[in-house]
């Protein structure tokens, strides 16, 4: 009916299992071993889990020679190059890897083809961390290729013994637009032996698939680096949303927005606590838009499993989504 405001929260949203264990791992290294406990680059791409945790005594680096030797240092989940490693192992530091194990899946992956002389095409953000700690593993190897058009141009060695891996945060669509179009070109590309692109980015972006077709206006909440953030806003548009917009906090969304809107829906990136979504629904709350709907499209409920030197304390703690190690 006309003139009813609604909110479509879509589900899955929010945290993923690496994400929950990257920000657990965090935690769990003050309990233990006390402030300060450094950690290179953001630990999650998002500004209020980084805020969150520097408050609690976490320091927060680019590279780990501004950590002090012998300290002890947090790998973000982005994953690392072997540079990397080598690097913190040299200045003595004790180094903690909260590396998504399905990050860390694609570095095994990259290694392994390289190690059998392929030439890797790597879809992905050049400059991303996560694309930086993959392409390290075998940087004679890789290849970047950062979207659609770049399939066109790319050349490579021997069109025989070529294979594609791929960024986890990805566009699913874009992703296999950018594939098709290789294969275009070298019909001999191999696919990975399972898909890269992570469970919870796409039952992320499937989810706002189907709120999108009946919304007015999307409300992605997420940090501005958050690769899966971004494309959620992007999914949204092309599925159908008249507009969306990605924030940090409710307190960045102008009425103008919300104008002769009568739906809107709302989802996350898997790098954004809960309490961000709740704080949102507050505010469109207050605009009149009382009435809530939730749209699953799936159920997660696996967990990782904390890094070996953060075992014995439990596990990690029951989050949005997991898979088990």
């Amino acid at each position: 009916m006309r003139g009813h405001k609604r909110v479509l929260l879509a589900a899955p949203r929010g945290y993923c299992a690496g994400v929950d264990r990257a920000v657990i791992t965090v935690e769990k290294a003050l309990d233990r071993y006390g402030a300060p406990v450094y950690v290179r680059k953001q630990i999650v791409h998002n500004i209020h889990v980084v805020r969150e945790l520097e408050a609690r005594g976490a320091i927060f680096v680019e590279e780990v020679d501004e950590v002090p030797e012998g300290a002890h240092v947090v790998f973000s989940a982005h994953g690392v190059s072997p540079a990397v490693v080598d690097a913190a192992s040299d200045r003595g530091l004790q180094a903690i890897d909260a590396s998504c194990p399905l990050v860390t899946k694609v570095h095994r992956e990259a290694k392994r083809f390289a190690r059998d002389d392929y030439q890797i095409l790597l879809v992905g953000h050049e400059g991303h961390e996560e694309v930086e700690g993959t392409a390290g593993e075998a940087p004679d190897s890789v290849t970047i290729v950062n979207n659609p058009d770049e399939a066109d141009t790319i050349e490579v060695d021997d069109p025989s013994k070529l294979v594609w891996l791929s960024q986890t945060t990805l566009s699913v669509d874009e992703t296999m637009e950018t594939v098709r179009r290789l294969r275009e070109r070298f019909p001999n590309l191999q696919d990975p032996p399972s898909d890269d692109i992570c469970y919870a980015t796409q039952n992320r972006q499937v989810a706002i698939k189907k709120v999108a077709a009946d919304a007015d206006l999307v409300i992605v909440v997420g940090s501005a680096n958050s690769s899966n953030s971004v494309r959620l806003v992007e999914v949204a548009l092309e599925y159908g949303a008249k507009a969306a917009y990605r924030v940090d906090y409710a307190d960045e969304v102008r009425q103008e927005w919300l104008e002769g809107v009568e739906t809107v829906g709302i989802t996350s990136g898997a790098s954004v606590p809960d309490v961000l979504v709740q704080q949102l629904l507050g505010e469109l709350a207050d605009a009149g838009y009382r009435d809530v709907e939730e749209v699953r499209t799936a159920e997660e409920d696996l967990i990782f499993s904390l890094p070996k030197e953060l075992r014995g304390e439990g596990g990690a703690r029951g989050g949005r989504s997991g898979v088990a190690a």
